[in-house]
């Protein structure tokens, strides 16, 4: 009955088993280049560090470099140009100003005041940018009321504007007005100092834009460094008018205490990056890093170089690919989401503020931090102080990126599953190639053990030509299933033997008695009588010894089983064994060739007097009266061979192999009306290789007679084997 389960084939099995394996080995692969890539970050930000306390030595006391500015008003702060990535683009929105909108500045409430500052009146934040040669400024204005110029009225300052005033190009202090007419530009003018009257056109080399919201007002303009003069002197007021009727002026909020007003007495001081810092550090910048130089009051002096500059761009022209990089631009393509999968479990997404590191260098404390955005990936900030007569006047800070870093881990990881990708290909072939092959192997081998055996039962065969010097499994497999065949071959032959055998055999003693008791009834004498008893009394012993010669083959295997092997001296017991057989057969000459050492093996001594039993009987049957019976013992370094040579007729060629099967006899005629039922040398071979060794025949070299050599291991006594056991 076939069963209604199919698993996997081979070939699957294999398949899959490899591609586990190979599947396994890039992940465990990350792992290590993760645990390599932590090494080399730590590396990196401690040489970083040492980096920044490198180049702060070049600032350590130099404190005409960073106390070389003018003084404010107290309670009011210098007006600071953050320097700028890129230039911004005047559209009155705030994100261009993303980074730098943290910075930005309030006036018009004080830090007491605890009320929500958005709703408080007349209050503006502001802040500054440099770009090249551009400062560019965002206001934002909280306003109630927005009243827009007039453009009938001459005047400027009857409309909610702007008022800067800065010393030109030639020293003197100028008056600047923004003026609005409607949401979207702006218009700029020169105007005398009461901020009322325009002199002369529009002043378009300050560009802004006005947008509205529900607080108020934002105004976004740059205006031209050169404007500003040499000393970058510059104020800036927001004037509130809130009367569309009267247009009068409600209030004016200043980054100084006179700045937009008709009396100035003080400038505020936009703070650009120092010409000198600049120059001292401008030698030190590398690709992927940047360098700030920051003073006590967190005021970037001077910076150069930009981490971000350092991320590889993969190669686009296409044309000039090869197919190798061809594989790898494909897998480039797929290798930035597949780190943020992997980066997004193993990483942290909510970095430490970034001013941290600022904050603890400017306390005196050098360190380093790493930070990872998804935006930016992963960089390594390290600042340390810079010290003038025991005091922080400013602190180096050094920013890189870990793109070459991650990117050495990219061509690794690349690379892995380069290699795995064509092994699990090279494999696949390999395993698919083998398993076929293997598989083909056992089909063959599995279709000639079936057609060994007919739909009726019989062996066609006796062995297999398939696989049997094969030296692996199958190589095994076949050869048990050809011992099994051959076993079975020989039973079968024992089976088709036996009638004729035993019609033969027992066809003789039954006639041999059914004339003796015929004879026996029509015979009056009584001495005939007596003659003729007597054969039929051995007519029914050879009938007897048939039944227990099969009763003997059968259960001899089963015996064997059960037999208990114990190690004893070969040599004294066949020679002990040869003085019984010169009392018991005085009509044959016993001769012993071979060592006269002790030679150990491991048996059963009954059942080696067996074996030489049956080999002393089949000496007899087939040799000469007078004859001499030759019984040899030799060794070699592992092996024994026992041998019994006899002189009369040799074994048919055709009949040397199959001698030792069961009822198997080579004797044409019975003259000597014995018992010759071809069991004996099928016992000596069953017994011989129970013990683990062989039987063989051959005839004698001038054809004078049969040599029967049974091989037995060797038993060998270890050196100081007492001593091992104890």
């Amino acid at each position: 009955m076939k069963s209604g389960f199919r698993g996997p084939r081979l070939a699957t099995k294999l398949f899959i088993l490899m591609s586990l394996a190979l599947v396994v080995i890039p992940w465990f692969s990350y792992l290590y280049l993760s645990e390599m890539e932590e090494l080399s970050v730590d590396i990196q930000a401690n040489a970083q560090l040492l980096t920044a306390e490198g180049v702060s030595t070049l600032f350590n006391g130099r404190q005409d470099l960073f106390y070389d500015l003018p003084l404010t008003p107290e309670g009011y702060e210098q007006l600071y140009a953050q320097p700028l990535e890129k230039p911004i683009q005047i559209d009155g929105k705030s994100n261009d100003w993303e980074d730098v909108l943290n910075f930005r500045v309030s006036y018009g409430t004080s830090e007491d005041d605890v009320s929500d500052q958005i709703d408080v009146p007349n209050q503006f934040y502001l802040v500054l940018g440099k770009h090249n040669d551009q400062v560019y400024a965002l206001v934002q204005v909280n306003d109630d009321r927005l009243i827009f110029r007039d453009r009938d009225i001459l005047r400027l300052d009857l409309s909610d504007h702007l008022r800067i005033t800065f010393s030109g190009e030639d020293g003197t202090v100028k008056n600047l007005v923004v003026t609005m007419t409607e949401p979207g530009v702006t218009t700029a003018y020169l105007v005398d100092d009461k901020f009322r009257y325009a002199e002369g056109d529009a002043e378009n080399r300050v560009q802004g834009f006005t947008t509205t919201n529900d607080n108020g007002y934002s105004i976004e303009f740059r205006i031209p460094l050169e404007m500003l003069g040499p000393t970058r002197n510059f104020g800036l007021a927001v004037v509130d008018v809130d009367n569309p009727e009267t247009r009068a002026v409600e209030s004016i909020t200043s980054t100084l205490p006179s700045a937009g007003s008709e009396e100035f007495e003080a400038f505020g001081l936009v703070l650009l990056k120092s010409p000198e810092v600049l120059r001292i550090i401008e030698g030190l910048g590398y690709s992927g890093s940047n360098i700030q130089v920051i003073d006590a009051q967190r005021r970037v002096r001077a910076e150069v170089g930009s981490y971000r500059a350092s991320q590889i761009q993969p190669q686009t022209d296409e044309e000039d690919l090869s197919l190798v990089d061809t594989w790898f631009a494909l897998i480039n393509l797929e290798m930035d989401s597949i780190y943020e999968t992997i980066d997004s479990y193993l990483r942290t997404t909510n970095p430490v503020p970034e001013g941290q590191v600022i904050e603890e260098s400017l306390s005196g404390r050098p360190n380093y931090q790493r930070r990872y955005t998804p935006a930016e990936g992963e960089v390594i900030i390290a600042a340390h102080p810079i010290i003038a007569q025991d005091e922080i006047i400013g602190t180096i800070v050094l920013t890189q990126s870990t793109d070459r870093i991650l990117q050495l881990r990219r061509d690794a990881l690349q690379r892995i599953i380069t290699f795995s990708v064509l092994s699990l290909i090279i494999f696949a072939v390999l395993i698919l190639g083998f398993s076929i092959s293997l598989a083909r192997r056992i089909r063959k081998l599995g279709a000639e053990a079936t057609n060994a055996i007919d739909r009726y039962g019989r062996l066609q065969t006796n062995q297999l030509k398939s696989e049997i010097g094969s030296g692996d499994e199958i190589g095994d497999l076949a050869r048990s299933v050809s011992g099994m065949l051959s076993k079975l071959h020989q039973h079968n032959q024992f089976l088709e033997n036996m009638p004729r055998t035993l019609r033969h055999e027992i066809n003789n003693p039954l006639n041999a008695l059914s004339t003796s008791l015929q004879n026996l009834e029509n015979e009056s004498s009584e001495i005939a009588k007596i003659k003729y008893l007597e054969s039929a009394k051995r007519g029914v012993t050879r009938i007897g010894m048939i039944v227990q010669n099969l009763a003997d083959a059968a259960n001899l295997e089963d015996a064997l089983e059960a037999e208990e092997f114990e190690v004893i001296n070969l040599q004294k017991l066949v020679q002990n064994y040869l003085v019984n057989c010169r009392t018991t057969h005085p009509d044959r000459q016993f001769e012993y060739q071979g060592t006269e050492q002790e030679v150990q093996s491991k048996v059963s001594d009954y059942r080696i007097e067996q074996l030489l039993d049956k080999l002393i009987d089949n000496a007899i049957d087939f040799s000469y009266p007078d004859s001499t019976i030759t019984v040899g013992l030799t060794f070699e370094e592992t092996r024994l061979n026992l041998f019994v040579a006899n002189q009369g007729p040799t074994i048919p060629g055709d009949m040397v192999d199959n001698i030792f099967d069961s009822m198997v006899s080579v004797r044409a005629t019975n003259p000597d009306n014995r018992l010759h039922f071809g069991m004996g040398l099928y016992v000596v071979r069953v017994i011989a290789e129970h013990h683990g060794g062989s039987v063989t025949a051959t005839n004698l070299i001038d054809d004078t007679g049969v040599t029967i050599k049974v091989t037995l291991p060797r038993f060998l006594t270890i050196p100081n084997q007492a001593f091992a056991a104890s």
